[in-house]
């Protein structure tokens, strides 16, 4: 018998906050290099304001279905995922639902993490009874796309641009995903 690895996917826990505010920092840095100028990017001294905010939403979220799955190695914290209803206008936030962020730590992927965290956000998703869910993914985050088009997800021509700055000269372009629940 071969040794198996230890991972799995879980409930996000508060303490958990600290870790992901860590990795989706650090990611954010990696996924928005050269979209957006540097000093627009969060720097690591940011990190405890951002695992302030997690723990808040992790301890009292704002609706029953916001959801945040991690997934682990051993005990160690490699990616993470949150689902939640829809809030696009023209979605149905009884029907509808969104992977508000999928994220797995760069050094981790192809590993499997991805596809077992995405598993069970689809899972976590179908237990709350929707039957669509979407995902707004960076229009030239093309590995991201390209995994989700692979387990079955498409674009479904829905774009934005996104103004991160408010000035109109940081703005970040996105595409819609999506895929049936069923």
């Amino acid at each position: 018998m071969s040794p198996t690895a230890d991972v799995s996917v879980r409930v996000a826990w508060v303490d958990d906050a600290p870790v992901i505010a860590e990795l989706q920092l650090r990611t954010w840095r990696d996924v928005y290099a050269g979209l957006l100028p540097a000093d627009a990017l969060p720097g690591p001294e940011e990190t405890e304001h951002a695992a302030a905010a997690w723990r808040a939403s992790l301890g009292s979220p704002r609706d029953a279905r916001n959801r945040v799955l991690v997934a682990l190695e051993r005990n160690r914290v490699v990616g993470f995922a949150i689902t939640s209803p829809a809030t696009d206008p023209d979605s149905d936030p009884v029907a509808d639902a969104e992977l508000m962020e999928f994220t797995v730590d760069p050094g981790e992927r192809g590993k499997g993490h991805g596809s077992r965290l995405l598993q069970a956000a689809v899972e976590t998703m179908q237990a709350d009874r929707f039957t669509r869910a979407v995902l707004w993914s960076v229009a030239t985050d093309d590995a991201l796309r390209g995994f989700l088009t692979g387990a079955g997800w498409a674009a479904d021509s829905a774009h934005r641009e996104l103004d991160l700055d408010g000035e109109g000269t940081t703005l970040v372009k996105q595409v819609r995903l999506h895929t049936a629940l069923s």
